[in-house]
């Protein structure tokens, strides 16, 4: 047995009106290449940042636990990707956020939904809030899905 390695992954740079497009990762690359999008794209002093589905945790039972926990991988996600154009949460001037309020890997009410994606995002956006719109859906391409969220943010080009 040997050590098998992996060759690390090399971000693209994208050059594009206004700005340019980060691929960071291989998801990322594959959601550009057979998706036909951009996980974010800067455009002049704006950075924005597709939608980022948010999925119950596999193997735990649905609730406002588990539905915190995958809440914050995707807030780890959106940090990333905001970090790749060297700007942060607090940057952030806009978030959207489409809710299946029935989704059956939910297990409660939209309220009970609303609070406890309040309470994740207020652990990494602090004041000044952003504007948020909050729209309600029947459903995602991942048919596990129970929230998507976008992102705004407003980060001057270095």
């Amino acid at each position: 047995m040997g050590n098998v390695s992996k060759s690390a992954f090399i971000p693209r740079i994208i050059t594009c009106a206004g700005g340019e497009i980060i691929l960071q990762t291989e998801r990322d690359l594959f959601a550009y290449d057979l998706w036909h999008f951009a996980p974010a794209r800067r455009a002049g002093d704006f950075i924005y940042v597709s939608g980022i589905i948010v999925t119950r945790v596999p193997d735990r039972v649905p609730g406002p636990e588990t539905f915190s926990d995958s809440l914050r991988g995707a807030f780890r996600e959106l940090g990333q990707q905001l970090q790749a154009y060297k700007s942060s949460f607090k940057d952030i001037v806009m978030l959207t956020t489409f809710h299946d309020w029935s989704a059956p890997e939910f297990s409660g009410d939209a309220k009970a939904q609303a609070r406890a994606f309040q309470a994740v995002k207020n652990e990494f956006i602090a004041k000044p809030h952003p504007a948020w719109t909050a729209v309600g859906t029947t459903g995602f391409v991942r048919e596990d899905g129970i929230l998507e969220l976008q992102a705004v943010a407003y980060s001057p080009g270095v």
